[in-house]
């Protein structure tokens, strides 16, 4: 992305002031052009989903030998299992857990877990923003849990965290380790999960796995998708299993439940491991698969999940750190800064709904940040993906934007 200095802004702005036919929206445009900042993120790609594509992206690059060739063909078996073990590898998830490709992206990796185990047990529902919502909504209008088990609710405005510790270890829990569109996830370690809890946890995690430590021995189901903090391409899952929900799925089968096939997890009464070895249900997209594995490649090549994990933060000090300078008019939507995210920054602005838009315009057209409003159903706000694709260098030439487009909105 060309970076455009001050020295040319300020040239283009004197030309068009000085000229006698300036009209007033040229006069207009170029005082603007004159005041902006002088450099650019080199990149704008701010999306909370799908996101970046790492440093280096080069598509040419990609393992294209499966490309043309069966799914279940020996080299696409073998890139399906290399993809599942080395996310068991970086992600250091359990030996005896298991980890598969589904269909259908976080939500068809959670909706399959909930539809398999759901109904052994009382259930405790928590959530703080959109997603959790949905969850919530779909336990309660489409499994119909309430017609067999005590489905309890425990829920927070955007900003907040729910009190997580009334969730009962006798239930099954589920719950977003990161609010995407709130910007707000749970505490290091899930203090609020018991060791000994007798209930499952099901955690969607779509925002936080690359970017955040996840305490596996608290997590028995856990999902995410691949567009999230790793950038790559939509439409596969990931499913991992702890020995406990696999216990689940071969002891329990909800009754009055027809299971899709694409959800089935299980074949007479065992788990179904050829899902955890590369035989996917449906076929997979093997250019994204190989997608994937680049971008599990780049990981280890900025230090694995550690590295990752500090890319991350680092993004989000620069925030913090703009925010403490600036903020009689900019302030974290996220009420605790234990609960803060450091993914998808969400941030409120001293501007009506209306302001805010015009910033989000105003950014775009600079080519200065890309999608970064807020979400539909969150309160008015902004959204600034910092995962680890994301360059702190670009998300420090975006704070002085952030100014100059708020100053520009009140106008």
């Amino acid at each position: 992305m060309m970076r455009f200095p001050s020295t040319v802004a300020s040239l283009a702005a004197k030309r068009v002031i000085s000229s006698t036919n300036a009209t007033p929206a040229a006069f207009a445009g170029a005082m603007r052009m004159f005041s902006a900042p002088a450099v650019k993120p080199a990149n704008p790609e701010f999306s909370s989903g799908p996101c970046k594509k790492h440093p280096g992206y080069d598509m040419t690059t990609l393992d294209k030998q499966t490309l043309g060739r069966s799914h279940r063909s020996k080299i696409g078996k073998e890139r399906l299992a290399l993809a599942i073990s080395e996310t068991k590898e970086i992600l250091g998830i359990p030996d005896d857990y298991l980890v598969g490709i589904v269909p259908a992206s976080d939500t068809g990796a959670y909706e399959m877990a909930m539809w398999n185990m759901l109904g052994a047990r009382d259930v405790d529902m928590c959530h703080w923003e959109s997603f959790g919502k949905g969850w919530f909504g779909d336990a309660i209008s489409h499994l119909k849990l309430r017609d067999t088990v005590t489905v309890n609710e425990y829920t927070a405005d955007y900003g907040n965290l729910p009190d997580l510790s009334q969730c009962n270890p006798k239930n099954d829990i589920c719950f977003t380790f990161n609010g995407t569109t709130s910007g707000v996830r749970v505490p290091d370690g899930c203090d609020f999960i018991a060791d000994d809890r007798e209930g499952l946890t099901f955690c969607d995690a779509t925002s936080a796995c690359f970017a955040m430590n996840m305490p596996w021995e608290k997590l028995d189901v856990t999902t995410y998708s691949w567009q999230k903090v790793l950038g790559g391409e939509g439409a596969h899952g990931i499913l991992i299993l702890s020995p406990r929900a696999v216990e689940r799925i071969e002891s329990y089968t909800p009754e009055n439940r027809p299971l899709p096939k694409i959800f089935r997890l299980a074949k007479k009464g065992k788990i179904d491991a050829g899902i955890f070895k590369g035989a996917t249900i449906n076929t997979p997209s093997m250019i994204a698969v190989e997608d994937y594995i680049d971008a599990l490649q780049w990981s280890k090549s900025v230090g694995g999940l550690e590295g990752l994990i500090k890319i991350s933060q680092d993004n989000l000090k620069v925030i913090e750190d703009f925010v403490a300078e600036n903020n009689s008019w900019i302030n974290f939507l996220a009420q605790d800064p234990a609960t803060r995210s450091s993914t998808s920054v969400c941030l409120t602005l001293d501007l009506t709904a209306d302001q805010i838009k015009k910033l989000v315009s105003l950014l775009e057209s600079e080519h200065v940040a890309y999608d970064i409003g807020g979400y539909r159903d969150a309160p008015p706000s902004i959204r600034i993906w910092c995962g680890s694709t994301v360059e702190t260098d670009d998300v420090k030439a975006l704070m002085p934007w952030l100014k100059w487009a708020f100053e520009e909105a009140k106008k």
